[in-house]
């Protein structure tokens, strides 16, 4: 018996000690490729939306009404139902300015989504109305091709000459010299409503594709110190802001439109400079800074 059970545990011995089989390999998880994600009020890494997004725009064109152009001269939210944007968000120091002329080359944005109406010129002709610039052309002077990307169509809306002309145009002027001294401001620009008054007369649209805005405005924040960036907002930061009706009248200055940044977003539903600490940024945009 014991012989026996020497033996059988010799032979478990002997079975133990072979080639033991491989078990299959398992199967591995894929490794998944996360795409950057970008809160809705950062810049995406572009300077020019620095400050937020004022109407939490996004690249996806299910939302063709609220529609995000990022270029790298500046950002846009555009609107397919009226064929204008929304807004442009745009930095603005002495670095984007130069000798570059301007180019004058009015086009279509070849970037827009496919099978998008695309704005020429021709939807201007004889309408009475200027093709007014958001992000004017003198802010991107420092090349050509700065230049050339303000002349695209979708930069463009249809605004009263007298408006364009006169307050509008000194606005710019004066953005320019504040940046000029050193100073950095990121502006953010629009038309809002419908119906404008032109040199032809009232008009909701330009040929039925292009909406007229009853209303042009502009956001302004001022940085004393561009080297602090959004940290060297305080509570003294200044913050300029424009309602202008989109009509003519040449006997004004673009103080008499004076606001606050306040009253621009009651009027159009937007957020801005949501990249300001909340309590520094409802301190600011509560004060008039004409």
């Amino acid at each position: 018996m014991r012989s026996s059970l020497i033996l059988l545990i010799t032979a478990l011995l002997v079975v133990g000690c072979g080639e033991k089989e491989t078990p299959p390999p398992v199967a591995s998880t894929p490794t998944q490729t996360t795409q950057p994600s970008h809160p809705l009020d950062n810049d995406y890494g572009n300077a020019n939306l620095k400050a937020g997004n004022p109407s939490k725009a996004t690249q996806d064109t299910a939302s063709a009404d609220n529609y995000l152009m990022i270029k790298p001269q500046y950002v846009l939210s555009y609107n397919k139902s009226r064929n204008i944007a929304n807004w442009a968000s745009w930095e603005l120091n002495k670095l984007w300015m130069g000798n570059a002329k301007r180019q004058n080359n009015f086009q279509p944005d070849a970037t827009l989504p496919k099978g998008w109406y695309q704005v020429t010129t021709k939807d201007y002709d004889g309408s009475g109305f200027d093709r007014g610039h958001l992000v004017n052309s003198q802010d991107r002077s420092r090349s050509v091709e700065d230049n050339s990307t303000t002349f695209l169509m979708t930069n463009i809306l249809p605004q009263a000459p007298d408006n364009r002309q006169v307050a509008w145009e000194k606005l710019e002027s004066y953005s320019r010299d504040l940046a000029n001294q050193g100073k950095e401001l990121y502006i953010v620009a629009g038309g809002t409503g419908i119906g404008g008054e032109g040199k032809n007369g009232a008009a909701n649209s330009l040929r039925n594709n292009v909406t007229v805005p009853a209303t042009m405005w502009k956001v302004i924040l001022v940085l004393d110190d561009p080297t602090k960036g959004l940290a060297g907002v305080n509570a003294n930061t200044r913050t300029i802001a424009v309602i202008m009706p989109n009509k003519q009248g040449r006997n004004h200055k673009w103080q008499d439109f004076c606001a606050t940044v306040d009253d621009v977003q009651k009027l159009t539903g937007y957020n801005f400079f949501t990249n300001v600490a909340p309590d520094l940024r409802a301190k600011i945009n509560a004060k008039k800074g004409c």
